[in-house]
């Protein structure tokens, strides 16, 4: 069965063009092995083994049984010893897996490995606490708080088979804050009939994003659009990054480019919805939707995961054809096409090119 393993959990990783005095030896693939992880255990990095032995489709699959040539770590003796590293703590969310968390909190997904002395498959499991970088953790701090501010509590009955990470997940919430909302122990059962307190963000109080003022109705059809999307299953963050790939190659776009394109808009969220109506992982609003189905030949339901990604990725494909540049391109789907050529980027349209730009190649 094919191990799927992805250049996703490299970021941030170092090219490593040589392997030192240790040399190289083999390694035989385990189902459930990553390339990542692999890497991360023998001090290496994903291109590096990628390059090692020859492996197609960019690496991204490789099968339980082969055998990889990996590098062997230099004697401990030689090896001079890393500074010690501030950390702080994450904690793990339903969905969350280490490549993520990594792209989330800008480390290598090697150093959360060695951090938390996992293996190279790197499991993990919700409400796990995790050693990270301090300054990774204070971000993650200061994001919770500002989110935080616009929280609202809702009520929620319990049904047959919920758990609270599933309850989380529907509603938008975070285990910790349904825990500690309900006065719950993190290893507390939930029962059926059972009412919970679940703490979600407000309904938008403003009509201002990115500087932009909306109108009323605008709004108020981006309130609907996330109370839909709340009651919507849709995928985690892994499986969503498999479908913006597949995606991708099957419309001939760079999946590198339209990977970190939807990190930028919502970190592969499918229920983020911006005051703006700017819909999912592609941040598709409903009029370029229109242009999009038009472009497809068919309709296409920005709620619907798979829908809004084929929206996302065939109207970049669009700008790419038309933009005199890959900025360019990148600049008009934040801005739009003809307001760049008309008046340059905007400052912050820049700041949205250059990271995107960098995820690109983070994630190629």
């Amino acid at each position: 069965m094919p191990v799927v393993a992805s250049a996703v959990a490299a970021v941030g990783a170092p090219l490593l063009l040589a392997t030192g005095a240790g040399g190289w030896t083999t390694y035989t693939v385990r189902e459930g092995d990553t390339v990542s992880g692999i890497a991360a255990a023998h001090r290496t990095d994903v291109r590096t083994l990628i390059r090692a032995n020859h492996l197609s489709e960019g690496g991204h699959r490789v099968r339980a049984g082969a055998t990889l040539r990996v590098p062997v770590a230099a004697p401990a003796g030689r090896a001079s010893r890393p500074a010690p590293v501030r950390t702080g703590r994450y904690r793990v969310s339903a969905g969350d897996t280490i490549g993520g968390i990594a792209l989330r909190l800008h480390v290598s997904p090697g150093t959360l490995l060695r951090l938390n002395h996992l293996d190279a498959r790197g499991r993990i499991y919700a409400g796990q606490h995790l050693v990270v970088p301090a300054r990774s953790a204070r971000a993650v701090v200061k994001a919770a708080r500002s989110a935080a501010g616009g929280l609202r509590t809702t009520m929620y009955t319990v049904r047959p088979g919920d758990t609270v990470g599933a309850i989380a997940l529907r509603l938008g919430s975070a285990q910790a804050a349904i825990f500690k909302a309900n006065g719950l122990r993190s290893s507390a059962r939930i029962i059926p009939g059972q009412r919970l307190r679940v703490p979600v963000k407000a309904r938008f109080s403003h009509d201002t994003f990115a500087g932009r003022t909306y109108a009323s109705s605008v709004v108020s059809a981006a309130d609907a659009n996330r109370r839909s999307l709340a009651r919507r299953a849709v995928p985690g963050p892994e499986a969503t990054r498999r479908i913006i790939a597949r995606t991708a190659a099957r419309y001939g776009v760079d999946p590198a480019l339209a990977l970190a394109v939807a990190f930028q808009e919502s970190s592969w969220n499918q229920r983020r919805v911006s005051p703006a109506n700017a819909l999912g992982v592609m941040q598709v609003v409903p009029a370029s939707g229109r242009w999009a189905s038009a472009l497809v030949g068919r309709r296409l339901d920005l709620l619907d995961v798979h829908d809004n990604v084929t929206a996302g990725v065939v109207i970049l494909k669009s700008l790419l054809r038309s933009a005199d540049s890959r900025q360019q391109a990148l600049a008009g789907y934040y801005q739009g096409l003809g307001s760049v050529r008309q008046r340059g980027m905007f400052a912050d349209t820049r700041v949205y090119v250059g990271r995107v730009e960098r995820l690109a190649q983070r994630l190629g």
